[in-house]
Formats: C-alpha cells, sequence, structure tokens
C-alpha cells in the first residue's frame, strides 16, 4: 500500500473511533445546541439540570439560531467544531438530510420532545382580535386572488373586524416557526378559498406551496428575528400590532399579552394537545450518532430530556405540551436504542 493510501485508511480508521474529537478543531468537552427560538427554552432547561446533576460537567452552549440556519451549521459535518444537536420547530427535510448526508452526518437520531402551537397574540390593551385561517391568508399572503395584497386594515380583509393596520411581527424566513405559520395556517386559508389550489395542490406540489405561502413584503408582516421576546415587546409598544410566536412565549407572557382566537379556538394547551388549534405542530430535538461515544454526557443528556417531558414535568411546566404516551413511548426507544432517521419518511 502506497503511503497517501496507508494514511488515508489510518484517517478513516480514526474518524470512526473518534468523530466528534478532533476533525481539525480540537477537542471539545461540553455539548454544543443550535436551531429553533422556539425548542430553545426547553434545552436550556435541560442543559441547566444537566449541569446539577453533574457539578464536574461543562457547561452544555445552546444558541438560537432559527430552525433553517440550525440545520446548515448542523449538517455541516461531523467533529469538534458541529453541533452535536439540532433543536427544531419542524421536521428535517429531505434536502437538509441529504446536505447532511452529503457532509458525513446522515446517521441522525429523530427525537419528538412534545408539542407546540403557533400562538397569534396581542397586548392586552389591543382589539381583541378573533381570526380565522382565510381572514389571516388574505391580510398577509403575497398575492390572494392572484394579485397582489392591497389591504391596509383588518376591515379590508373582513368588514367584522377592526379597521387597525395590518401589522404582524413574526419570524424569518430561517425559522421553523415561519414555515409552521405557512404549511398550518396561510395554507389552510388559501385552500378554502382559492378556486385553483386544489387542482394546483394535485398537479405540483411545491408551486402550490409558493402560490398559497408568500407572505407580503410591504411592511404588514414585520420579520421580527428570532429573538420571541423582542415581539413580546414590540406588542406591549405597539397595541393594535398582532405577533407569532410558539405557544411556550405566550404562556410565559400571560401578565401582558392575550392569544387570538383562530377559527373560534382559543391557544390554550388542552386545544393544542387535541389538535383542535389550528397551529398545532410537533417539536423535535436531532441528534447526530457519531457523537454519542465521542461527547461526554451527549447520552446521558438525551436520557434527561426524555425524564423531564412527561405532562407533569418542568418542560410542560414552561410552556411545552407534552406528547400522546404512545409517542413518548417512542422516542425514548430511538434513544435506548440509538435507532437512526430513516429519511425515506421526511417531507420534500
Amino acid at each position: 500500500m502506497r503511503l497517501p493510501c496507508l494514511l488515508a485508511a489510518m484517517f478513516a480508521l480514526a474518524a470512526c473511533h473518534d468523530q466528534a474529537n478532533g476533525g481539525g478543531a480540537g477537542v471539545r468537552e461540553q455539548i454544543t445546541a443550535v436551531g429553533s427560538s422556539t425548542v430553545y427554552p426547553f434545552t436550556t432547561i435541560i442543559a441547566e439540570r444537566f449541569v446539577a446533576a453533574d457539578p464536574d460537567a461543562k457547561a452544555p452552549v445552546i444558541e438560537s439560531t432559527g430552525t433553517g440556519a440550525g440545520m446548515k451549521l448542523f449538517c455541516a459535518g461531523i467533529g469538534a467544531a458541529h453541533p452535536d444537536l439540532e433543536d427544531a420547530s419542524r421536521r428535517m427535510k429531505a434536502s437538509e438530510y441529504r446536505d447532511c448526508a452529503a457532509h458525513g452526518a446522515g446517521a441522525v437520531l429523530e427525537i419528538q420532545i412534545g408539542i407546540d402551537g403557533i400562538a397569534f397574540a396581542e397586548s392586552k390593551r389591543g382589539p381583541h382580535m378573533a381570526l380565522t385561517t382565510v381572514d389571516i391568508y388574505r391580510a398577509l399572503a403575497a398575492h390572494p386572488g392572484g394579485k397582489p395584497n392591497t389591504a391596509r386594515t383588518w376591515a379590508d380583509v373582513n368588514p367584522s373586524l377592526p379597521a387597525v393596520p395590518i401589522q404582524v411581527y413574526g419570524p424569518p424566513a430561517t425559522s421553523g416557526t415561519r414555515d409552521a405559520l405557512a404549511e398550518l395556517i396561510l395554507m389552510k386559508g388559501c385552500d378554502a378559498v382559492e378556486p385553483e389550489a386544489a387542482a394546483l395542490a394535485a398537479r405540483d406540489v411545491d408551486a402550490h406551496r409558493l402560490f398559497c405561502t408568500r407572505v407580503r413584503e410591504d411592511g404588514a408582516y414585520i420579520d421580527a428575528g428570532e429573538n420571541d421576546n423582542l415581539i413580546v415587546q414590540k406588542l406591549q409598544a405597539n397595541p393594535d400590532a398582532l405577533g407569532v410566536f410558539g405557544y411556550s412565549y405566550l404562556e410565559e407572557n400571560r401578565q401582558t399579552v392575550d392569544g387570538v382566537t383562530i377559527n373560534g379556538v382559543q391557544p390554550t394547551y388542552d386545544a393544542i394537545a387535541a389538535d383542535r388549534y389550528p397551529g398545532s405542530r410537533p417539536l423535535y430535538v436531532y441528534v447526530k450518532k457519531a457523537h454519542l461515544d465521542a461527547i461526554p454526557g451527549l447520552r446521558a443528556f438525551l436520557r434527561l430530556y426524555a425524564d423531564n417531558w412527561g405532562k407533569d414535568g418542568p418542560l410542560v411546566r414552561r410552556g411545552l405540551i407534552a406528547s400522546p404516551v404512545s409517542i413518548q413511548a417512542r422516542s425514548r426507544a430511538i434513544i435506548a436504542r440509538e435507532i437512526p432517521l430513516d429519511p425515506a419518511s421526511l417531507p420534500s
């Protein structure tokens, strides 16, 4: 065997045993996570409990980057330079999995940690809105009815609504919450009122999504970044505006904001758990299997997550909605048996 081939073989063997330590980036002993601003507070609670259980453990580094931006960081490779976990407020897309696989990070565990709701909220001094998915679509879609959106007030959308300006503070396009807003709210409103939506969906799924979920860019929808607490502050400063964020932030800020009724249903724990509220969605943590042997405490961190996501646990007290018992059991099995995600099940 020639020397270059021998060196390559030795490197490959070393990578199999130590895929998360080194890789040209030194050795890392603390857990790192990126991703969803909605899942961020739950992973932060687990990180605090992880350190409390083992004072000698390095404190995990948890970053709120948004689901989409986090996926890019997570899937960029294995090794000390790349995160161990991805917090996600939607499922990984097939294209993101392909990116992970292309960079050697294809063996991924997909763990549903609970349920959340896309909550519309307003200041307690607000106009006390009650909306439908159709109202929201007509207010925020870039081209309802195939024409540029000219609605300026909610009364323009629906005469029964107050004549206050349409101003909705929400997450950026890289956010899983924005994806869920598109799929769970805007698409439902679109399908209900656009005559060509059904035929388009049958003919071209991507074209249907673009047609129904493109958000107007004239100031009615205001990109407020990945800081959901900032949206709460903006609602306090602008009581006529609405905000979009995860249910946990609504629950945390009940003293200053109220949930907006959608299709006659308030965003409450029971309504979201029963899938009666239109914005219900699962929340996930993705973990690189290659990092489980290399990063100290990573397996214990996942077990700690499973020990705290039940209905009476601290994550629910923080605003998480517990998954059904069957889903909790499946997630526990994935952690215990380290079962990799089947990419064939992923959405496009």
